[in-house]
């Protein structure tokens, strides 16, 4: 465990000053396709192995189960191997995947018709009770993605190619849940007759298979022959590097030996700029930063709504947008920015109350001289949005002391114990592909992750039920109520959106890359990928 750093006032002016627009040049990546940062050339030769270097291996603790897999990284390495019924198009539609098509009877009800032709990789034909199967043991699993399914009462085949899924009540996200590589169909026959173990062995219906893996160093891919789109995948064999250091990465990617990295820093496209052979696109995200204040903290420190909603009102989310980010961000609701029907920040009343509104709910409070840690992992620019909320809350006479560590000791402080003895901690949340789906955490007892510092709100679990039951006219002022519950409970604070950076060879690969994506898979297209050199 590595040892905290605290930061100073110096440390952080700093490293604010460090963050500044980003220049746009001709190593910028665009695309004049709507939707996408890069549309990869299908003119170019396919075959060649494909050089990756990310930034973390997928969660050691739950394996290699997709169903298990709770975060984006582990979805994105996941996403080569295991698909789902559906996925999620560059505008946030939902797009046919492994079933080809889709009825709707009524509210309640799904038809999905399964694509003929699909094999698993150990030649196995998909059939329907693999996709029942697999969504039943999702339901009945531990994963935290069962929460977003929904209310499924029963999935039930009703030929070998046509599945029928019947909810308890109206679901809206139930598409974009199904679209995400937890509730991707997996080989059941071979899962119940224990020939195979999922936590071990990765054997799914995707493009590739695993051809090595050493847990936190590297991965090895191999293209399948019998996959079941003609033509696809482009690279015969996808290596994925994980580069823990920043550094390391961008030298990997000047340097030539990686093909396509991810970078953290949002100086990186002005580092970047003009260096020959190298492009670094924005690709915007759902994904955002929040604030958790931490209801069980020592002293009482925000038992009293008034002290939250305070600290709420002090948070100047452009200002974080600008400084932290570099402008690559933008301040956000619980309804991810971005996404359809998701609310305006700026109308919340948070943000239309002033700092001397503030000042007195922390008299009324009692809380005038307030002071607490702000517990931040080190993750480039995490860092930057911290020192940006110490800023904030100083002029309103708070006292915040940052508190860095690495994700693995964050991660124990935060989590670790139940009740929770941090004070206030930074994350992120992936923002999904439909805006009323991260709501669902606002609920720990369906959440789970945050019962430790976050109790239940009833007011606030009702706007949570109604935004993800409401569907067509009143989606808008569901998903508003559920916008103006989170902002007066003000236990989990939504911040700015989190930009991904994609640096890639120019001069060696052609990708596919959405210019906004929902679950924090950059690797959405890698079956396009076509190298131009190897």
């Amino acid at each position: 465990m590595r040892i905290p750093i605290l930061f100073s006032a110096v440390t952080a002016a700093a490293m604010l000053t460090a963050c500044s627009a980003v220049p746009l040049d001709d190593t910028t990546a665009s695309s004049e396709t709507p939707g996408y940062l890069a549309v990869a050339d299908e003119s170019v030769t396919e075959g060649g192995t494909l050089d990756l270097h990310t930034t973390v291996d997928n969660g050691a603790a739950t394996g290699l189960d997709p169903q298990l897999a709770d975060v984006a990284t582990a979805w994105q390495l996941m996403s080569l191997v295991y698909e789902p019924l559906v996925t999620v198009g560059p505008d946030f539609s939902i797009e046919p995947l492994l079933a080809e098509s889709w009825e709707t009877p009524s509210p309640t009800e799904y038809v999905f018709h399964l694509r003929e032709g699909v094999t698993f990789s150990n030649g196995r034909p998909m059939t329907a009770d693999d996709v029942v199967g697999s969504l039943n043991r999702l339901l009945e699993g531990e994963g935290v993605w069962k929460a977003q399914i929904g209310p499924v009462e029963e999935v039930s085949t009703i030929d070998n190619h046509t599945v029928s899924v019947r909810l308890s009540k109206p679901y809206a996200p139930l598409l974009a849940a199904l679209a995400n590589v937890p509730a991707s169909v997996l080989p059941m026959k071979e899962i119940e007759d224990g020939s195979l173990d999922p936590a071990a062995t990765m054997l799914g219906t995707g493009p590739y298979v695993v051809e090595s893996h050493r847990q936190d160093v590297s991965w090895r891919f191999r293209s399948r022959d019998d996959y079941w789109a003609e033509g696809k995948p482009a690279a015969d064999t996808v290596n994925v590097v994980i580069a823990g250091q920043e550094q390391a990465r961008m030298a990997a990617l000047q340097n030539g030996s990686a093909d396509l990295v991810m970078l953290g820093n949002v100086d990186a496209p002005r580092l970047l700029a003009g260096a020959r052979g190298t492009s670094v696109g924005t690709q915007a995200t759902t994904d955002f930063y929040y604030l958790m204040l931490n209801s069980n903290a020592s002293g009482g420190k925000f038992d009293d709504p008034r002290v939250r909603q305070a600290i709420n009102i002090a948070l100047d989310r452009q200002a974080m947008a600008d400084s932290a980010l570099g402008g690559l961000g933008e301040p956000t609701a619980v309804t991810p920015a971005g996404l359809p029907g998701s609310c305006d920040p700026a109308r919340l009343p948070s943000a239309e109350a002033d700092l001397e509104r503030a000042k007195e709910l922390l008299r009324e409070a009692g809380a005038e001289n307030l002071s607490f840690g702000l517990a931040v992992y080190s993750t480039p620019p995490a860092p930057s949005v911290a020192q940006v909320i110490e800023q904030n809350l100083r002029r309103i006479g708070i006292t915040v002391t940052i508190e860095q560590l690495d994700e693995g000791s964050w991660a124990g402080k935060v989590y670790g114990e139940v009740p929770a003895t941090f004070d206030a901690a930074l994350s992120w949340f992936a923002g999904y592909a439909d805006a009323s789906m991260v709501g669902k955490w606002w609920n720990p007892e369906q959440a789970g992750f945050n019962v430790g510092f976050m109790e239940p709100n009833p007011e606030l679990n009702a706007a949570i039920d109604k935004a993800i039951e409401t569907e067509g006219q009143g989606r808008d002022n569901a998903l508003l109520g559920l916008c103006e519950a989170v902002d007066a409970d003000a236990q989990m604070i939504p911040l700015v959106t989190k930009p991904a950076l994609i640096g890639y060879r120019s001069d060696a690969l052609s990708p596919t890359l959405y210019a906004t994506e929902g679950y924090g898979n950059a690797f959405r297209g890698i079956a396009d990928f076509r190298l131009l050199s190897k």
